[in-house]
């Protein structure tokens, strides 16, 4: 169960959370023994009444539709790190991949990596919305800039969450260059331990304590 929880961003990002929820966020994730938690980027500096313990914090950029300009998303990430951010979670421009813009999209993904360059940087392909090509296309792309981990999901878009086969097939183009984080839908032990089997590292959960226990 430990070893489950250490693989957890716990997560609240909804648009209407509050100072308060965060500070409940992090005290769940202390309890619960989670990795980090991850939280929107006007949630920091985080109150001086919020005490992280070792729990790192984990903020997202470009979220959650990805068609920020990619300056802007460095920025936005630049900001959060001299706030206290120890990881970035960023979402791509979607409209590049379905348009098989490869340079752009390394662009997008490269100038965020510049301006974070020793925190960990997670690239969020929103795995639902594009074709296996596109995928792999994706996650090619998050290795040449110098990513650390291809994440699948937002868990905002209608088109869906993380997949089994979304995650196995991202672990197989990335190897051992990158990890893989599932996010999206996850909302049981079952369903954690297909995206865990599938090759991801690290899972994103706003249902962690179901999980945990589930395991």
């Amino acid at each position: 169960m430990t070893d489950v929880a250490k693989m957890i961003d716990h997560t609240l990002l909804k648009p209407e959370a509050t100072f308060d929820d965060v500070a409940t966020l992090v005290k769940e994730a202390k309890e619960l023994g989670t990795y980090s938690v991850c939280v929107s980027p006007s949630m920091l500096p985080l109150p001086d009444d919020v005490d992280l313990g070792d729990v790192k914090l984990c903020v997202v950029a470009g979220f959650p539709s990805g068609a920020t300009v990619s300056e802007v998303k460095a920025a936005e990430a630049a900001r959060a790190v001299a706030a206290g951010a120890d990881e970035v979670d960023m979402v791509i421009n979607l409209g590049y991949a379905k348009e098989h813009d490869w340079d752009a999209l390394e662009y997008d993904i490269a100038v965020v990596r510049d301006a974070i360059p020793f925190s960990v940087l997670k690239v969020i392909i929103e795995s639902a919305v594009l074709t296996d090509e596109e995928i792999v296309a994706a996650c090619k792309c998050a290795m040449a800039s110098g990513a650390d981990f291809v994440k699948t999901s937002t868990g905002f878009h209608p088109a869906g969450g993380a997949s089994a086969a979304a995650v196995k097939l991202m672990k197989d183009t990335v190897g051992d260059e990158l990890e893989v984080k599932a996010s999206g839908g996850i909302r049981d032990a079952e369903t954690a331990k297909e995206m865990i089997e599938a090759g991801a590292t690290r899972l994103g959960l706003s249902s962690s304590r179901a999980v945990i226990e589930g395991f």
